[in-house]
């Protein structure tokens, strides 16, 4: 998080620096840093070098490329965001930041999709963390999830858990709440820009 400037990822005119979760536009927000701290701190042992990593919701591109940089050159990083404004702007982003040479070498990507759907073209993932609140976990992530590997997911519709979901080498499912979150909703492009 030291390397990967947020000053760089939120919208002009806001403060950066404060903890607290900001609009980036579209219905979406950039969580607050000490979220961004937890769930990185809760996937660090799967965000390895040369491990495979998918952000779902990825917003402005900042925690990607956070990502990104702990994993590195031989990883891979993938972005994922249903807004394509968002993810234009999010590669603006990571070009202006510590993480430039990783996108422009291939090893931290940002697509245009339904994080519902996670992304299987860059399939199995060790880490898997995901930005807004999902009604259940949803089973596309968990198949995309790899043996061994870890999911950061807000669970919850008004009252939320950030679950931690641990897939066992044997292929089971392991799941506890690390503590109660705000996210927005997981949802449709068309829901998330309704009344926007």
């Amino acid at each position: 998080m030291e390397t990967i400037d947020r000053g760089l990822f939120v919208p002009d005119g806001n403060s950066a620096y404060i903890d607290s979760p900001m609009p980036i536009g579209y219905n979406a927000t950039i969580s607050a840093p000490h979220m961004h701290g937890t769930c990185l701190e809760l996937l660090k042992e799967h965000l390895q070098p040369g491990m495979h990593a998918l952000d779902v919701g990825s917003g402005t591109g900042y925690l990607t490329a956070c990502f990104a940089m702990m994993v590195g050159p031989q990883g891979r990083a993938v972005g994922v965001e249903h807004i394509p404004e968002l993810v234009a702007s999010s590669i603006e982003n990571v070009k202006r930041s510590a993480a430039s040479s990783l996108l422009n070498g291939g090893s931290l990507s940002l697509h245009v999709a339904d994080g519902r759907q996670g992304w299987p073209e860059q399939a199995p993932y060790d880490a898997i963390h995901v930005g807004a609140a999902a009604e259940k976990i949803p089973q596309p992530l968990l198949d995309q999830l790899k043996p061994g590997g870890r999911m950061v997911i807000p669970v919850g519709s008004f009252f939320q858990d950030l679950q931690v979901v641990d897939k066992k080498l044997d292929g089971s499912i392991s799941i506890r709440s690390e503590t109660s979150v705000r996210y927005v909703p997981l949802t449709s492009r068309a829901a998330q820009l309704q009344g926007f």
